[in-house]
This record gives structure tokens, sequence and C-alpha cells, in this order.
């Protein structure tokens, strides 16, 4: 009894945390990291296990769309009905690009007719223990190890808020005479009730190894 309600408090704790940007528990992908300017940051993630879905809508309705068809898969629509820790970030990036999502996924670009929606699954998952989803909209998609340059910031996700972050992404990589392949796009830390000024976004793209 007494764990039970040792649980309860601290799952309240983790969720009053998180209205204000706090977040507790929530694994990342591992990577290692080093700074390139003081605003943009170049990270090597290893191979990792996402779930992703393709949303055909506006950008806002589909990531929402997207996030509750993978929130239904990891809180147990799936076959074995078994739980599957949250983890953080959540991408985002065009339908039309997916033929090279894979190696340098993509965000924000004109003319896009719909966009996929990933989360990364929690490491101690393989393609061969994590369940298959009740949903065929969803499907797991193995991801390459890769290199990624990063800029941070906080605030609104619209496209308002977002591009000028990638054109300072841009203008900072073509300083230091680093190739971007493909267009940036947008990593998603914290829900949408967060307030603002503590959210964790970020836009990203995918460089060259050892840039």
């Amino acid at each position: 009894m007494l764990k039970k309600i040792t649980s309860t408090i601290g799952q309240v704790g983790e969720a009053a945390l998180g209205v204000v940007g706090v977040r507790v528990g929530t694994e990342e992908p591992p990577h290692t990291s080093r700074q390139l300017t003081d605003a943009v940051e170049i990270r090597r993630y290893e191979p990792r296990i996402a779930a992703q879905t393709t949303v055909d809508a506006d950008e806002e309705e589909a990531r929402q769309e997207g996030f509750r068809r993978l929130a239904r898969y990891i809180f147990g629509g799936n076959g074995g009905k078994q739980k599957v820790a949250m983890t953080a970030p959540v991408s985002q990036s065009p339908k039309g690009s997916q033929k090279i999502a894979m190696t340098a996924p993509v965000s924000s670009t004109p003319g896009s007719d719909g966009w996929v929606v990933r989360f990364f699954m929690p490491s101690k998952w393989t393609m061969d223990t994590l369940p298959k989803p009740d949903d065929d909209r969803v499907t797991l998609t193995s991801v390459p190890a890769e290199t990624v340059a990063v800029l941070r910031f906080s605030g609104g996700r619209g496209w308002d808020d977002v591009e000028p972050q990638m054109a300072a992404l841009t203008a900072a990589l073509r300083a230091h005479d680093i190739e971007m392949l493909g267009e940036p796009m947008t990593w998603f830390y914290d829900p949408p009730w967060t307030l603002a000024p503590l959210r964790r976004n970020e836009v990203v793209v995918v460089v060259p190894e050892g840039s």
C-alpha cells in the first residue's frame, strides 16, 4: 500500500513539474556532443529505433494527430498490450522527404503534402522485442547512426517561431563551411501545455560525419 501511495505521489509530482517544463525521468537517445558556436551544437547519435506515423494535414494538426497515434501505441495499443516508456524528442518531418528520412530527416518546407511524426524508442528495446502496433498507420523503423547540428530555443512551435531559428542554424553552418544533408527539421521535448518560456525546442539538420 505504501509503495502504491509513494508511486502515486511521484507521478503527481512529475506531472506538476511537466506543467512548468521540467522533464523528469524522460530518456533521450544516447549521443556525444560538442559546441560549434555559443548557439549551435554538433551531436553524434548511435543507431536507434523509432515508432512513426504519417499524417496528411497541416503542420500543427499533423503534430497533434501524430502524437495521439503514437501515444496510443506506447500506452498499450499494441499486440502485447505493453507500455513503452515515453522518450524525447518528438520528431516531425515532411511526408515528401520520407525516402531520405532514414539518414537525413527534414522539416517544415513549403508544399509538403503531409508529415511524418516520430517517437524514439527507449534503448532497452530492439526490433525483435518491441510489440507490434495495433494501428497499421504506426510503424517501427530502424534509424542509423547520424551526425546532426542542433540549435535549441524556447517559446512557440509555429512556423513564425521556428523559421528564424532555421535561418540562424543555416547561417552558422555556412559560416563554418559545413554542408547540410537536407533541410532543417524540428524536435520537441515538452508537452504542449508546458509554459512556452520553459519549453525545449530544437531545429536540427543532418551534417557529414566528422563535422
